[in-house]
């Protein structure tokens, strides 16, 4: 370990253990009260393979494994691709908790059993490599790797080896992705309320600007809005996609200590804060939402939030583009 990861990890720690005594007086469950999401029936888990399990498989051949570890560094720490396919605060682990392997936490191999599969969002068959590009047009609000190139060969084996041993085209799959809490927002739920939660238990890590944290120019938490968070078109910007998240893995080392309400709250607070742009805009925020309801019916992009019109702006944070040339339609005759 380096010295300044070393005195990132400290600092981290630190910031982890100031924040566990900042809630003390906010605990909205008791522990006894804290149940976190179980299978359904008939639903199979999966555990993933470790760290330890990449360096040790004796079926590994070496170059094989060089190319994984290179994809588990690249997922753990994708801010090394800054400038070239990131351009916001964000690594591919800022959502997909414990190294991708973390059911509720949005697992990656499930990307790698289930697909090619026709996905919603652009709506045609997608492979597990345009599914890591979204990842970078949205999320890292940047651009993706060029496909079969070493960068996307190493951060797909990553994800196909996280899925050893699990089955495929089987999509009753436990822990996959962020839903458990339903599509539905609750009546109950405001942007007032949402920004008590957020202060009370969220501003200490990210911030009360939603910014983050750094230390020594390394990255300890994520920013939940502004140029450096995921733009308007990342997932996380649904309103329930956010609520699970929250719910089953926030504040960090507290899961499921929120009550469902008050994830819901917080996800609608943080997802009503400006953010760079959805990288299919038109030109006109309403007409960017009419034209893609399938994905922003669950957002509050385009609305009127604070007397604002929510991603009305030219906007695009750092990236100096607007749409990766990834993101484009696909046709079979």
């Amino acid at each position: 370990m380096t010295t300044l990861s070393k005195i990132t990890f400290g600092m981290a720690a630190l910031f982890t253990a100031s924040f566990s005594v900042a809630v003390i007086g906010a605990q909205s469950k008791a522990p006894e009260e804290i149940k976190l999401p179980t299978p359904k029936p008939g639903q199979y888990e999966h555990k993933a393979p470790t760290l330890a399990d990449i360096q040790n498989d004796k079926d590994l051949h070496p170059e094989l494994r060089k190319v994984i570890l290179k994809g588990r560094d690249l997922f753990m720490n994708t801010q090394q691709l800054r400038g070239e396919y990131v351009f916001n605060d964000m690594n591919c682990k800022s959502c997909h908790m414990g190294e991708g392997r973390m059911a509720w936490s949005g697992p990656i191999w499930p990307a790698a059993t289930t697909l090619p599969d026709f996905r919603g969002k652009n709506g045609h068959v997608n492979s597990l490599e345009e599914r890591i590009a979204g990842c970078f047009s949205f999320s890292m609000n940047g651009t993706p790797p060029a496909y079969g190139s070493d960068t996307m060969l190493a951060l797909s084996a990553y994800h196909q080896y996280m899925a050893k041993g699990a089955k495929m085209y089987d999509k009753n799959i436990a822990g996959r992705g962020f839903g458990h809490l339903g599509k539905d927002i609750p009546e109950a739920t405001t942007y007032a309320n949402g920004e008590k939660v957020y202060q009370a238990n969220c501003a200490i890590c990210h911030g009360s600007d939603g910014a983050g944290k750094k230390f020594a120019g390394e990255i300890v938490y994520p920013p939940l809005w502004g140029d450096g968070s995921y733009n308007w078109g990342a997932g996380m910007t649904r309103i329930f996609t956010a609520a699970s998240f929250i719910q089953n893995n926030m504040p960090l080392g507290q899961p499921g200590r929120l009550t469902d309400q008050e994830a819901w709250d917080v996800a609608l607070f943080i997802n009503s804060q400006e953010r760079p742009q959805d990288p299919r805009y038109t030109g006109d925020a309403k007409e960017t939402r009419e034209k893609f309801m399938n994905f922003h019916n669950a957002t509050v992009y385009g609305t009127e939030v604070n007397g604002k019109i929510l991603g009305q702006h030219d906007n695009t944070g750092e990236k100096p583009f607007l749409k990766p040339e990834a993101l484009k339609p696909r046709t079979f005759k």
